[in-house]
């Protein structure tokens, strides 16, 4: 399945347009999205691999065509939350209730389509002054946490804390603790209409977390869990079957 996948990575690209922090250029000289999209190519060579970032025209790069082109979005948003359209958010929506993956990356938390599909404030506790964050593993027979070290050793991220107001995960497979005492639900499992969401949080703008290998390669396991290549695309809908329909079809 690997070598059919077509995955798109969707970075807002603000911090790289607005080079800020100023060493964002240093740590990911190809933006965030070009660094997480090397990282899933090491594990998918013979994927389709893709980018887009807000600026890439009217629909942000997530146009209907390429939505319908794609098996596993993943999605990394930080201060231009308000700026995605309404209308791209809808469009994301439907294709995730239709089969599409999605994986939502750090302060993707606030971001106009998880919030929509998760139904609550997806807020959280936060401190940014680079303390080591620890990601250990809760649920390893998960196929997202395979071949993953427990604990996954960061030097320096933002710290994220509970509360974390998100709806009661499918399965909850990383828990992260900092060197301030606090501890975070730091990578969880959604299911909405036939999609499959995987929230995980470590990855900011002002570290090189997406070069961390164990990093790189919890986020290739996240898509190769949420693909669905094969999956009928259409969203779950209302239907009015007639009274005892099924009799008529077991007759054919």
């Amino acid at each position: 399945m690997d070598g059919e996948l077509r995955i798109l990575v969707w970075n807002e690209g603000v911090h790289e347009a607005n080079n800020e922090p100023s060493h964002i250029g240093e740590i990911y000289p190809d933006g965030i999205h070009g660094a997480i999209a090397a990282g899933l190519r090491s594990h998918f060579p013979d994927a389709e691999i893709t980018t887009a970032v807000l600026a890439t025209g009217a629909d942000h790069g997530l146009s209907e065509e390429v939505l319908a082109e794609t098996d596993v979005l993943l999605w990394w948003g930080h201060i231009a939350h308000a700026e995605v359209g309404d209308a791209v958010v809808e469009r994301v929506h439907r294709h995730v209730l239709g089969g599409m993956g999605l994986i939502v990356l750090h302060s993707g938390h606030f971001s106009k389509i998880f919030t929509r599909l998760l139904g609550t404030s997806c807020s959280l506790a936060w401190r940014n002054d680079g303390q080591r964050e620890l990601v250990w593993t809760v649920k390893p027979s998960h196929p997202i946490a395979d071949g993953v070290d427990s604990p996954i050793v960061i030097p320096e991220q933002e710290m994220y804390g509970e509360l974390f107001d998100i709806p009661d995960p499918d399965d909850l497979i990383f828990i992260s603790s900092f060197a301030g005492g606090e501890v975070f639900r730091s990578g969880v499992t959604f299911t909405r209409g036939k999609g499959r969401i995987f929230y995980f949080s470590p990855g900011d703008q002002e570290y090189p977390v997406y070069h961390h290998p164990q990093v790189q390669r919890v986020l290739a396991n996240g898509v190769r869990w949420a693909a669905q290549p094969d999956v009928d695309r259409s969203a779950p809908a209302v239907t009015n079957p007639a009274r005892e329909w099924f009799d008529g079809a077991k007759q054919h």
